[in-house]
């Protein structure tokens, strides 16, 4: 693999694990992927809620949670009320009802701090994959593998393909912080 490949995919993978981040931080809206990484205890293992259930969006504050196997309906109750997510659940005969409270101002507040707090972390990330990156580049100078005008010119690829995910990243806290405020 070289070196370009290399950093676009680990940059690519901060830039997935932070909209994962923001997938699981509340909006008002009602979102099944917040659900994702909720586990249930069905039948001796922990299983994602989504791979036994079927989570789809009943309306704006709602979504309706439909257990493929009746027993296990009530553990994914607990496990949904245990992820402290801050929302009510509600069983009735077809699966569960997960409602989403109207979010205060106050709320709104502690999750956009949250949100930037991920973004932050995700820009740590990418500062030290490029330092990773730039310091290879110098030891191949050094070692004599590369000239110093490839040196240049790697080492300013690097920075676009950085400067091209922070500009990303940026993005989708701005879309983050929109549905926030919405």
């Amino acid at each position: 693999m070289n070196m370009d490949t290399e950093i676009k995919q680990k940059l690519k993978e901060v830039k997935d694990w932070l909209q994962q981040e923001f997938a699981n931080i509340r909006t008002g809206q009602a979102s099944p992927a917040l659900l994702d990484f909720v586990k249930v205890e069905s039948y001796g293992t922990l299983m994602p809620l989504n791979q036994i259930s079927t989570v789809g969006v009943e309306d704006a504050r709602t979504l309706r949670v439909s257990v493929w196997d009746a027993s296990v309906v009530k553990a994914a109750e607990e496990a949904i009320r245990d992820a402290e997510l801050g929302v009510s659940v509600v069983g009735d005969s077809t699966g569960l009802r997960v409602i989403f409270p109207e979010l205060t101002s106050e709320r709104r507040e502690q999750l956009l701090k949250l949100a930037k707090s991920k973004l932050e972390d995700a820009r740590i990330a990418v500062r030290a994959i490029r330092d990773d990156f730039m310091k290879v580049i110098e030891k191949s100078e050094k070692a004599g593998d590369i000239g110093e005008d490839e040196k240049f010119t790697k080492k300013e690829a690097v920075q676009s393909a950085v400067d091209e995910i922070n500009r990303s990243l940026e993005s989708l806290c701005n879309q983050k912080e929109s549905e926030l405020k919405a």
